[in-house]
């Protein structure tokens, strides 16, 4: 426990991140200075079946300096065989996962829905601790769904239970991530640890955004370290701004030469082939998603509200210029990943930028359509993204139709589909009556007469086909 306890005093680690805690991430956030790293959360039944995916997930990266294992069990042999399989494999801890909110991992009793429970998660840590080879470590959240906040109680059992270390996730499993973090609550579980007599380092977790928010949060909770999730994803340089305690405002092309690497990184762990490009293309626009959200936060204009409330959950409020013109304070659009969720990110304000651009799109061009400067090459022609039906009717320019599209000069061009859709509607308009000669013959009971009406009918349709 005391040589995990110095591995983790004063750092910032990076999170158990679902489908973001791939190797090739982890390689990049080490590139960036991560000292101490999580894997991707593992099922120990799974890995105890021979899963190839959760083995997979036992790999350690070249780089990574302190690495853990996250498992998620209930059971006590299963978390000490999966602990024995992860120091097989190289891991330096194993961590147990006892705050993950999705369904599921709380559909079959794991996750967040230990902390029902409290004694009998005492009983299964102080099991697993007892016959692993590695230091066992514990995160939680301040409850479970729907349950009372028990952390207190729950941080004291696993010390009494003889984990290495446990991290608190300042929100409860009902909340997600759409709540700000209570540091306060894990200010009062950090007083409660060190009363009963310390030595079981504690982590925070929840809202870390920049690394001035994380050395605050430090200082104002006394936690013996950080965890970063969604923070780590939308900017992975975040250990080195934490590392340096200042910012790295990367311009457009060191960004890019960023997502680069972690391209080559996937290339290199999954292959070139066409099965190596599909696992790569089932990371990288998620990657992608988060990594497009990053804004510079410098501290001399976001400090104090930073401090007021987290960044992460109040970046909408911190643009103070209109969307289309260009500002060091934009915010950032974040999601719910998840859970990245892991999910990590908050999927819901993302959708807040796409709306923050409507009003300018109404005020370039009529009827919500981008204006042909912003959107055309050559000759001002757009695509015209117009809205309602008068706008599609209009045609082309700015506020013209979905379907029409203005060519080099002002001429409008209509879709070849369209083109053929009134073609074919103006011929039925044209064309005879089809076979009412043919309805009266046959009325009649003139059965000859009504199949000369029926000929003649289909050769007038030939005849005014093109």
């Amino acid at each position: 426990m005391s040589s995990l306890s110095s591995r983790l005093s004063g750092q910032m680690v990076l999170a158990p991140l679902t489908r973001g805690g791939n190797l090739p991430f982890r390689r990049l956030c080490a590139e960036f200075g991560a000292e101490v790293t999580l894997g991707e959360m593992i099922f120990a039944r799974q890995l105890l079946k021979g899963d190839v995916i959760e083995r997979a997930r036992l790999r350690r990266a070249s780089n990574e300096q302190v690495f853990g294992v996250q498992i998620a069990t209930n059971d006590v042999e299963e978390g000490v065989g999966a602990a024995k399989l992860a120091a097989a494999a190289g891991a330096d801890w194993v961590d147990l996962n006892c705050g993950c909110p999705i369904h599921e991992a709380t559909r079959r009793g794991l996750g967040s829905a230990m902390l029902r429970q409290p004694v009998r998660l005492e009983r299964l840590v102080r099991g697993i601790a007892a016959g692993s080879p590695l230091p066992v470590s514990v995160k939680v959240r301040l409850a479970s769904e729907g349950g009372d906040v028990n952390v207190r109680e729950v941080v004291g059992r696993l010390r009494a239970a003889g984990a290495a270390a446990v991290t608190i996730h300042g929100r409860t499993a009902e909340a997600r991530y759409s709540k700000a973090a209570d540091w306060r609550l894990i200010a009062e579980c950090v007083e409660d640890n060190a009363e009963a007599g310390g030595g079981m380092p504690l982590l925070g977790n929840g809202d870390l955004l920049t690394q001035y928010e994380a050395h605050g949060r430090m200082a104002q909770s006394g936690v013996d370290g950080v965890m970063v999730g969604r923070g780590a994803l939308i900017k992975p340089w975040i250990f080195k701004e934490f590392r340096d305690r200042r910012a790295w405002e990367p311009s457009a092309a060191e960004r890019v030469a960023v997502y680069r690497q972690l391209a080559c990184f996937m290339k290199e762990h999954f292959g070139d082939d066409a099965k190596g490009r599909r696992k790569a293309w089932y990371f990288l626009p998620w990657h992608f998603d988060f990594l497009s959200r990053y804004r510079p936060l410098p501290e001399e204009e976001f400090g104090e509200r930073a401090a007021a409330a987290p960044l992460m959950q109040t970046r909408e409020e911190t643009c103070s210029k209109p969307f289309s013109e260009p500002s060091r304070s934009l915010p950032i659009g974040a999601s719910h990943a998840d859970e990245a969720a892991p999910r990590a990110g908050g999927h819901g304000a993302a959708r807040a930028a796409p709306r923050a651009r409507r009003p300018e799109r109404a005020r370039e061009g009529g009827g919500g359509a981008l204006g042909g400067e912003q959107r055309c090459g050559r000759g001002g022609g757009a695509h015209a993204a117009g809205r309602g039906r008068g706008a599609r009717r209009a045609g082309a320019g700015r506020g013209g139709g979905r379907g029409a599209r203005a060519g080099r000069g002002d001429r409008a061009v209509q879709h070849p589909i369209r083109r053929r859709a009134g073609e074919r509607r103006a011929q039925r308009q044209e064309a005879p009556p089809r076979a009412s000669a043919a309805r009266r013959a046959h009325r009649g009971g003139d059965r000859r007469a009504a199949r000369r009406a029926r000929g003649k009918a289909r050769a007038d349709r030939s005849a005014a086909a093109p």
